[in-house]
């Protein structure tokens, strides 16, 4: 029987990014896979500029409601992108109404980049941000969110002692597990570190730094750490996929990258998740 995950979070209708990459890589990992999609814009604001964008916050709480009448059930819930402060707490009484003993909550709470909020975001919205990861299984920011979800100042600058400093204080927000990501020590290497405060266990998984930072590549990390940890791998066996699929990924767009500068060609690597 085929688990089930919902990914909640917005659609970029061009530009392989949120929505667009999660379902594809959670289909080929296997998963039967559900969507509410949070707004819907022409393409991702990463170097596009008139774009439309219409938001959907009045549509997520009548699809939950009727999913609640089918009496739908999810092994997983995996939420991205949410684009208020609004939609957070209406995400939040999403996961009060289908978690189960057996549903993994995935929340990737993006706020920023390279040491920056996003566009609309505030410090409110962060707080907020924080109640939705206390009522996760897994959180999975960046070195920019770690900073808005631990109010403490940013840094591309740190060694494994602070990437572990900051993972045990990810997990005092309630979440079991941290997972930071885009981790590079100055060694040459990149990925991801975990800790499960459940065993007190740090894992990590690297692979050669990549020069080349196209968009989407957070989406296609958490999609693939997702699909990974929903089918019941273990912590180590999904940031391994997770990690070596992005890699993937980023190379095989190298050749092109000029032309698809707007986003990574997972498309070609897809075949690694279907094994």
């Amino acid at each position: 029987m085929l688990k089930r995950i919902v990914t909640i979070q917005d659609i970029s209708c061009f530009g392989k990014c949120s929505l667009t990459v999660a379902l594809p890589i959670l289909s080929a990992m296997g998963l039967e896979t559900a969507v509410i999609p949070t707004a819907v814009l022409s393409t991702h604001t990463g170097g596009f500029t008139g774009y439309t964008f219409r938001d959907l916050t009045d549509d997520i709480s009548p699809i939950a409601n009727h999913w609640k009448d089918l009496e739908l059930h999810f092994d997983g819930i995996y939420t991205g992108y949410l684009g208020s402060i609004e939609q957070v707490k209406i995400v939040t009484d999403f996961f009060d109404t289908f978690k189960n003993s057996d549903t993994s909550i995935i929340v990737d709470p993006v706020m920023g980049d390279a040491g920056k909020m996003y566009a609309g975001f505030t410090h409110e919205f962060a707080v907020e941000m924080k109640k939705l990861c206390s009522k996760a299984d897994v959180i999975v920011p960046n070195m920019t969110e770690v900073s808005f979800l631990l109010d403490v100042p940013y840094t591309e600058t740190y060694d494994e002692e602070y990437i572990k400093e900051m993972l045990r204080r990810l997990t005092d927000l309630g979440c079991p597990v941290a997972i930071i990501t885009g981790v590079c020590y100055g060694d040459g290497m990149h990925g991801a570190v975990a800790f499960d405060s459940r065993t007190s266990t740090f894992s990590s998984s690297f692979r050669p730094h990549i020069d080349c930072t196209p968009h989407g590549t957070g989406d296609i990390f958490s999609s693939a750490l997702s699909g990974s940890f929903v089918k019941g791998n273990s912590l180590q066996e999904a940031l391994d996929t997770a990690v070596a699929f992005t890699a993937k990924s980023i190379e095989a767009t190298l050749p092109d990258i000029d032309k698809y500068w707007y986003g990574v060609s997972f498309e070609k690597c897809l075949g690694m998740l279907t094994e």
